[in-house]
Parts: C-alpha cells; sequence; structure tokens
C-alpha cells in the first residue's frame, strides 16, 4: 500500500489517466469486435449496434474532461489520498456502466451506479479545482 501513498499528486494522477485510457481502449476494442460480429460498415448502425457502440459513447463524453481535472488537481498540488479518491472513483465508475449498458439496453445497477458515480467524481474534481484556483501558491 506504501507505493501508493508514497507517489508524487502527479504520478498519482498518470496511474489513473493511464488506467482511464486502458479502459477507453478496452471499450474501442469491445465496439470494434461487435462491429466486425455483426458486419456492420462504418457510419452504418442498427439498433443493436447503436446501443454497442453507446457503451463507448457514454465514455467519451465524461472521460477526457475528468482526466483533464486529475491532471489539473495534480499541478496544482492536490494531496495524493485525493487525487487516489477521485481516480479510483472514476474508473470503477466508468467500468460499471460499461458493464451495466452492455449487459442490458433497459434498468441495470451498474449503469446507475456508474452514472452517479461519475456525476460525484465530476462535482469533487470540480470543486477541488475551484477552491484550489484561488488558493494560495504552496
Amino acid at each position: 500500500m506504501d507505493i501508493f501513498f508514497n507517489m508524487s499528486p502527479v504520478q498519482a494522477a498518470a496511474l489513473y489517466v493511464g488506467l482511464l485510457v486502458a479502459v477507453m481502449l478496452g471499450l474501442k476494442i469491445y465496439v470494434g469486435l461487435w462491429r466486425g460480429k455483426l458486419q456492420i460498415p462504418s457510419g452504418e448502425t442498427t439498433p443493436e449496434f447503436s446501443r454497442v457502440s453507446r457503451v463507448q459513447l457514454n465514455a467519451v463524453e465524461d472521460v477526457p474532461a475528468l482526466m483533464a481535472g486529475i491532471i489539473a488537481l495534480a499541478l496544482l498540488g492536490m494531496p495524493v489520498w485525493y487525487i487516489h479518491a477521485v481516480g479510483l472513483a472514476l474508473v470503477v465508475a466508468r467500468v460499471l456502466h460499461a458493464v451495466g449498458l452492455a449487459s442490458s439496453s433497459g434498468f441495470s445497477l451498474g449503469r446507475v451506479i456508474g452514472a452517479v458515480g461519475t456525476v460525484v467524481v465530476y462535482f469533487a474534481v470540480a470543486g477541488a479545482l475551484l477552491v484550489h484556483a484561488f488558493a494560495p501558491p504552496v
């Protein structure tokens, strides 16, 4: 456990950006495999493939902005524990959301927890950035 708490804020941010890039790559591969399986030409869709592509597109809507926020938190010198908290929460939320949406087009617990978790991370990142933007430099 010490390895995680002996990181610098920038190293912690790099860890979660790396994990989120891996999640995004996994979603890209997932969509590509389904495109091939369903034989959907590029630019085309079907109702089934629309849901499959939403799995990736939902992450594309949220992950880049929050990765930038996590990097900004690190550059502002936020405590490592805070970066781990928001980073881990975001990774778990996005994986749960993707699994929930991939398994059902209707209600799923993973999708709800993932969506709520992502919104909580938005508030945590935005709030910390706004507060610390006006704090005296360290």
